[in-house]
């Protein structure tokens, strides 16, 4: 193995490590999709600073999104029977598990979805070695702002589908989730299989069935080195993309609910196509999610809008998509315009339509998940990204959600319009 793909493993290895939650800030950031343009030196798992004793006793907790609505959430198990699963063929049918966040009524329910199953939280911080220092059943305790089967408010919404980075499980996205539907969005987060370091999915009678991330092994083992590893990655967008279509076919067409099964968030699922405006749609995602939900734009021309946080472009925008809004929010040190990854540069000049690269200063490749929202509740930091945990969250929040306000709601976003005293943590690049 060449050097360059053992420091790729290790940044793959440590970034994943972060999806244990408390975990975020012990290790200095790095691309999370796996393989990158340019190497990337990560250090060891070691912690930063120590979580103080009274850090170490607090209860995780995501913030309260800053809407006007009340939250619901469904869970779907989703299976797309025209294609098998390009990690594990002999798995069978591609297979999703998917939380949506919508709009809800309020009163008649109570009570907070969880976050992350016990199992899952399990699994991540037992993968990383890091369950002797970490009690599972903590990160598992964490809650979201959404009731479970809570009835959908009046209307219909526009959609917004998101996708994890590689080897980030779907929750990582909630923040964003919640705060999008707090605002009047239907949002569906998905969990691609295989992909993540465990995903819980049903089986028949009272089972079930975790998927671990076997495509971690197959981009590391990838043929012909360097180039075999983006090209596989490369792949894995496009194949990301096929997913994000099929989601949006299961929630905007005309079917039985029994299509979808039982909720796992015990209660019926909502009325979909009568919840979501078909002519208002969007994609985003995180990392190698960010590169897949442009790449869903060249597929399906119901994605009017796609945001790319911080993810490496291993497929390119499709030139039938190239005169469509594109959002891309990085980090300063991993995507100002002279940074090593030259995709981002590459795209920026094949983009034609109304487009907007940022990034945020202080912050790393997973300032865009919750992770630095949670980890910061216990007390631990990072100087490699010593932004806060609350800026984080603010700042992706405030800038993903104005650019779907504009292109899926024809809404003034003057966020989006240059530099603000407010986030002097943004900087607008325009190469």
């Amino acid at each position: 193995m060449t050097r360059n793909r053992t420091q790729r493993r290790r940044a793959a290895v440590a970034v994943a490590s972060l999806a244990s939650i408390a975990s975020l800030a012990l290790l200095t950031p790095a691309f999370a999709d796996g393989a990158v343009s340019a190497p990337v030196s990560v250090s060891a798992s070691v912690p930063a600073s120590a979580p103080a004793p009274a850090a170490q006793e607090a209860e995780l907790a995501l913030p309260r999104p800053s809407g006007p609505h009340s939250i619901g959430r469904d869970t779907l198990h989703l299976v797309d029977a025209s294609r098998r699963d390009m990690w594990v063929p002999s798995s069978g049918a591609r297979e999703l598990m998917v939380s949506v966040y919508y709009p809800a009524r309020t009163g008649g329910v109570s009570g907070s979805a969880p976050y992350l199953g016990v199992e899952e939280a399990e699994l991540l911080l037992k993968g990383q070695k890091l369950d002797q220092a970490i009690d599972d059943d903590k990160v598992a305790a964490v809650r979201t702002n959404a009731m479970p089967a809570a009835r959908p408010a009046k209307g219909r919404h526009p959609l917004v589908v998101l996708s994890p980075g590689f080897t980030l499980h779907r929750a990582t996205l909630t923040g964003l989730a919640e705060e999008l539907a707090s605002r009047g969005y239907v949002v569906a987060v998905v969990d691609h299989a295989y992909e993540s370091f465990g995903t819980q999915f049903p089986g028949k009678g009272e089972t079930s069935r975790m998927r671990t991330c076997v495509a971690c092994d197959k981009v590391e083992n990838a043929p012909n080195g360097d180039a075999g590893e983006k090209r596989m990655m490369a792949k894995a967008a496009r194949n990301r993309a096929a997913d994000l279509s099929f989601v949006i076919d299961q929630l905007t067409r005309r079917q039985t609910r029994a299509d979808h099964g039982s909720s796992p968030d015990h209660g019926k699922h909502p009325d979909y196509p009568a919840l979501i405006d078909p002519r208002r749609i969007g994609a985003a995602g995180h990392s190698l999610g960010g590169n897949a939900a442009a790449a869903a734009m060249g597929t399906d021309h119901r994605i009017r809008a796609a945001a790319n946080l911080d993810g490496t472009f291993f497929a390119p925008v499709p030139i039938n998509a190239t005169d469509r809004p594109v959002l891309m929010l990085g980090t300063r040190e991993g995507h100002n315009p002279t940074a090593e990854d030259t995709s981002w540069p590459r795209e920026w000049r094949r983009l034609h339509g109304w487009k907007r690269w940022l990034t945020v200063v202080d912050s790393g490749h997973l300032t865009f998940t919750d992770l630095p929202v949670l980890g910061g509740q216990l007390g631990i930091t990072d100087p490699e990204a010593p932004l806060s945990g609350k800026r984080s969250g603010e700042i992706t929040a405030d800038y993903v959600t104005a650019f779907f306000d504009r292109h899926l709601r024809s809404r003034n976003a003057p966020l989006l319009d240059g530099p603000s005293k407010e986030n002097p943590e943004v900087a607008f690049h325009t190469p």
